[in-house]
């Protein structure tokens, strides 16, 4: 029974991502037909990219101030101070990697969903 327990939100979960990416092709029901509207993908995306720009300074500037306090730090302290500061280095040092590469990731699958879905739609008329 524990192991229902423990397998079951997983289950669900796959299962909410399968639903959730499968696409549905219905065009027409009974008389009438649905066109499907593409400005408003380009509406969506451009508020993507606008908030992803935004992210990406904010963190960029984040970063730099943090590099510069610690940097800051490091010239002014002593020899125990200073290893502590190589300490605290490397979690700055993968943060600012997974900010930079976050972002960038992100662009690159909003780039590919667009080009899919445009590439999927079309002009929703299966009436010959």
């Amino acid at each position: 029974m524990k192991k229902l327990l423990k397998a079951l939100p997983i289950l669900m979960t796959v299962f909410m991502v399968i639903m959730a990416v499968s696409p549905v092709l219905a065009t027409n029901i009974g008389n009438v037909s649905i066109e499907p509207k593409t400005d408003s993908s380009q509406a969506v995306s451009g508020i993507g990219n606008q908030i992803l720009g935004i992210i990406q300074v904010i963190g960029t500037v984040i970063a730099v101030g943090v590099l510069m306090v610690l940097g800051i730090k490091y010239m002014m302290g002593s020899a125990e101070e200073k290893a502590e500061y190589k300490k605290t280095m490397i979690p700055y040092l993968i943060g600012a990697v997974l900010l930079f590469a976050a972002v960038n990731l992100a662009k690159f699958v909003a780039d590919i969903g667009g080009s899919v879905s445009s590439s999927v739609g079309g002009s929703g008329n299966t009436n010959g």
